[in-house]
């Protein structure tokens, strides 16, 4: 795929009309160019700036002369799209509004700037001891018998065991902060992506007929297959059951939810006395009111879409998206005036600056943000 065609994909993916098919290829070919590597760093050399006002003189040609865009509603809706590789925004306005976003900011801040979130987390030990990871240099933090816990080059923590008696009742417990993101292969060689104000405790050693973990926040998992041994995510009253597979779990206790996507294999879900199984492209829903589970086809890429670097909308409504902005930005959230019951959509990268988000919303018309410090006054 050119760079070309990955950006024209793009624009079908933010208006909404890429097929499942088209967005798992268009999510393929992020991983096969490595986004995630230091998304909030980018550094542009000057054959790429050249290529980014080419291509971003040729998309503003072709979005202009296009038709009005539509998704599920009458009026259309403002989406920013950052495409890292290169560095290129694609902007989409409101009809018969053409406005630029980058020097449309949203009042005027005179604290420090509103940064994005990065990596960033705490590691708490057995023994109580505090290891803030962010600031460890790579190599050995901590052994716990002969199990190593180490810092590898890319910032992710990895545990080595080589003694098959460890202490499975020696639980870590890793934090990320409100502005941050982390992670951690457990000890089993199970990967464990970690969103903002999330919390994660698991045993040094899996030794056990189960391997448990309690989940608070959000964290997508990739599962080490182990038949003989289930892996169970216990948050909120609500346990998730799999063997080996690949889903996210959203379980903010200020959501008062608890939702499961799965991506890949299969999952149980258990809450109370009723219980669900859930096959590919399936949420799962729990409230925290009652036992009863929901099942629903969704979008998985929305789903796991802060894993990726983004900010993914469909029919969200504000206060949803304000505490994502929220937990990634490390802000404060304020409402003067009734909120809109209308919702919103829109894909945003997270490695941008904030107003572009907030401005980007604000095109619709329906809904008006000021800047005071790190606290975010929405208006209607």
């Amino acid at each position: 795929m050119t760079p070309e065609e990955y950006i024209l994909l793009y624009e079908k993916f933010v208006s909404g009309h890429c097929t499942p098919g088209e967005e798992k290829q268009l999510m393929e070919y992020q991983d096969a160019f490595d986004l995630q590597e230091d998304v909030h760093n980018i550094r542009l050399s000057k054959t790429d700036q050249v290529l980014r006002r080419s291509l971003y003189s040729r998309i503003n040609q072709s979005v202009s002369n296009s038709k009005t865009r539509h998704l599920n509603s009458s009026w259309w809706w403002a989406a920013a799209v950052l495409l890292l590789s290169t560095g290129i925004g694609i902007v989409f306005f409101k009809q018969n509004k053409a406005q630029t976003i980058v020097n449309n900011k949203v009042g005027q801040n005179l604290h420090k700037p509103i940064l994005p979130g990065k990596n960033t987390a705490i590691l708490t030990l057995s023994n109580g001891t505090n290891i803030v990871l962010d600031d460890a240099k790579n190599g050995v933090l901590a052994k716990s018998g002969k199990a190593e816990i180490k810092k590898l080059k890319n910032g992710l923590i990895a545990y080595t065991d080589d003694d098959t008696k460890a202490n499975e009742a020696a639980l870590n417990t890793i934090t990320i902060p409100r502005g941050g993101q982390y992670a951690v292969m457990l000890p089993d060689g199970t990967n464990v992506w970690l969103n903002s104000q999330s919390s994660l405790t698991y045993p040094v050693a899996f030794n056990g007929a189960e391997r448990n973990v309690t989940l608070k926040g959000e964290a997508y998992f990739e599962v080490a297959k182990n038949k003989q041994h289930p892996f169970i995510v216990h948050t909120y009253g609500v346990s998730v059951k799999v063997l080996g597979t690949h889903f996210n779990v959203s379980a903010y206790n200020d959501d008062n939810e608890v939702k499961t996507t799965l991506l890949e294999g299969s999952v149980s879900l258990t809450k109370g006395h009723s219980s669900a199984l859930l096959i590919p492209g399936q949420q799962g829903i729990a409230s925290s009111q009652q036992d009863k589970i929901i099942t629903k086809t969704v979008n998985v890429n929305q789903a796991v879409a802060w894993k990726m670097g983004y900010f993914i909308f469909r029919d969200d409504n504000i206060g949803d998206i304000m505490k994502k902005v929220a937990r990634w930005y490390d802000v404060e959230v304020e409402y003067k005036g009734t909120p809109p019951t209308k919702t919103f959509g829109g894909t945003y990268a997270k490695g941008k600056d904030i107003n572009e988000l907030l401005n980007g919303l604000e095109l619709t018309g329906l809904i008006h943000f000021k800047i005071e410090g790190r606290r975010i006054i929405v208006m209607n």
